[in-house]
């Protein structure tokens, strides 16, 4: 089957609104090809290439994409099949003021990170004579280093997200509607599911990293375009409604929630997880026969602690919580 194409130069967006025009619109069931630029739109091409604070555009996501017939209340689910990077190479950044370690507003700075500084991540791999993609990897060939390293290419979508309800969010901030989740989860073999707050949910996407850790401390990752094959469905009148966005992977569900501190986005990811398993028709529990369940069989996860919010999400195993919708 042939895919829909759309690309960075149909449209882009640096802002989520709850009033986004299309670039094009497909239909449910429809397999889609998404090209995306790195998010800091070419910026950095050497090492020599430094920023000095983080640009007022950041992260630009490919679309928006209608999709028809989504309506509010109705479930979007993005079934991620591939990641293919489109160049040859990386970036890592620093930037004064930005990062884990070295913002102003946290108790810790540590003086002994340079910032700015820009390292390349060459891609080994990339060519038609490989004969899997597993044999990718980022080489680390860094002035400083007595040997070069190797960083396996594990592609990410880092921003990801539909038209909100109300406010209107940049492509630098996550919240309920999605946006900057940098969450490694989201990523080829997996399914994100949406709310749908606007009709034709307005889907968007880009940031993407060849290889990025849980936390993105440094506030990137291994920045770069790519390709991305996808499937986009609509649930209709869904059994469970969901506030946020939810991950399906091989073994797992998993609620991904934003706010301005760690335990809040726990508190909300933790939420999202019981409200999903008093649901479930399966098991019967009530709110705090949940809690104790998934403080059995649940987990959280940090997704990434260096954006305007933080994220995180809740995992739970498949054999404790049947399909939701």
């Amino acid at each position: 089957m042939s895919r829909t194409r759309i690309t960075h130069e149909d449209g882009i967006i640096y802002e989520f609104t709850p009033h986004l025009e299309s670039v094009t619109t497909v239909e449910p069931g429809e397999k889609l090809t998404v090209e995306t630029i790195d998010s800091l739109d070419g910026a950095v091409q050497s090492e020599g290439d430094l920023l000095e604070s983080v640009p007022e555009e950041v992260n630009a996501a490919t679309g928006p994409i209608a999709v028809a017939g989504a309506e509010p209340g109705d479930v979007l689910a993005v079934e991620i099949e591939e990641i293919r990077i489109a160049e040859d190479r990386g970036r890592v950044i620093t930037i004064d003021g930005f990062g884990l370690l070295d913002d102003p507003d946290h108790d810790e700075v540590d003086v002994d990170i340079e910032a700015p500084r820009t390292r390349m991540t060459p891609i080994s791999g990339t060519d038609s004579d490989s004969d899997s993609d597993d044999s990718e990897s980022l080489v680390l060939e860094w002035d400083g280093l007595e040997t070069d390293l190797e960083v396996p290419v594990d592609p990410v979508v880092g921003t990801i997200g539909v038209a909100p309800a109300a406010e209107s969010y940049t492509t630098l901030v996550p919240h309920d509607h999605g946006g900057n989740l940098d969450t490694t989860d989201v990523t080829a073999g997996n399914t994100v599911y949406f709310p749908v707050f606007q009709e034709d949910a307005m889907l968007a996407m880009g940031d993407c990293k060849a290889a990025m850790a849980d936390g993105e401390m440094c506030g990137t990752g291994a920045e770069v375009s790519t390709e991305i094959d996808l499937t986009l469905e609509v649930v209709d009148s869904p059994r469970t409604s969901i506030d946020r966005p939810f991950v399906e992977t091989p073994s797992a569900w998993k609620t991904v929630a934003s706010a301005e501190t760690l335990e809040q986005a726990c508190e909300l990811a933790h939420s999202d997880l019981l409200d999903l398993l008093v649901a479930d028709p399966d098991h019967g529990f009530d709110h705090t026969d949940a809690h104790m369940v998934a403080s059995l069989v649940g987990g959280l996860e940090i997704s990434q602690v260096v954006d305007p919010l933080v994220t995180v999400r809740n995992a739970i195993p498949k054999r404790y919580l049947s399909q939701p919708f």
